[in-house]
């Protein structure tokens, strides 16, 4: 029979899980560039060299918050890519649900696709769940794209189209996988620039310019339209 966690392990987990609550709360107040393992020690009523047990450094701690949100992004995204519904409504459905995320958590979006953080190198940890967002991303359409205009790529691009293509695991043309490239740049762009207020007196609340702004990207894609 298997044995559960110990009580330490259930202990050493639910610390974990109240050092990540409590830089997360830094991230929303101050930025990633503010985030102190000394703060979140004395909110935790510990010595500071006590943090350092579960985290060696706040380098390592925001890698852990950045995996997080990947994850967590992924998980969505995934979900809404599984629906058995057309292309273009996967599609949609995909986009709307990376917003209602991006809203939810403005802190946890800009952690993974905001601004560098000073000082900080995301470790090759981040690789693999960073390529499950664009995974999820690309799949809801990936079968179905039909691009309008092919164009002679140089070698070095079409290099990286087929490695990306191939990392992902998505079994598409050097151009699909350049108009899906586009189109997730252009989807995290436009989040950008929502949640950095740059809509305030124009498009606010941006809900049906960010509907229209993505049904737009469904007909660059060729995504017929949906039933």
């Amino acid at each position: 029979m298997a044995k559960g966690p110990t009580p330490r392990e259930i202990a050493r987990g639910e610390n974990i899980a109240r050092i990540k609550e409590l830089a997360l709360s830094q991230l929303a107040e101050s930025g990633a560039g503010a985030l102190s393992l000394r703060a979140i020690a004395r909110e935790l009523n510990l010595v500071s060299s006590a943090i350092y047990r579960y985290y060696a450094s706040r380098d390592e701690l925001i890698t852990a918050l950045i995996v997080d949100a990947y994850d967590d992004l992924g998980a969505l995204l995934e979900e809404a890519v599984g629906t058995t519904r057309g292309p273009r409504r996967r599609w949609l459905d995909t986009c709307r649900a990376m917003r209602a995320w991006a809203l939810g958590a403005p802190h946890r979006f800009a952690l993974v696709y905001g601004s560098a953080i000073p000082g900080y190198a995301a470790p090759a940890d981040t690789i693999a769940p960073a390529g499950r967002v664009v995974r999820a991303f690309c799949g809801a359409a990936s079968d179905a794209v039909l691009v309008a205009d092919s164009r002679p790529l140089g070698r070095r691009l079409g290099t990286q189209l087929d490695v990306s293509a191939d990392a992902l695991g998505l079994d598409v043309d050097r151009d699909t996988m350049l108009a899906l490239t586009a189109a997730f740049a252009r989807v995290v762009g436009l989040l950008t620039l929502e949640l950095n207020g740059h809509f305030v007196g124009g498009f606010e609340p941006a809900d049906d310019l960010f509907d229209a702004l993505v049904e737009r990207e469904a007909d660059l894609l060729g995504l017929a339209t949906s039933r």
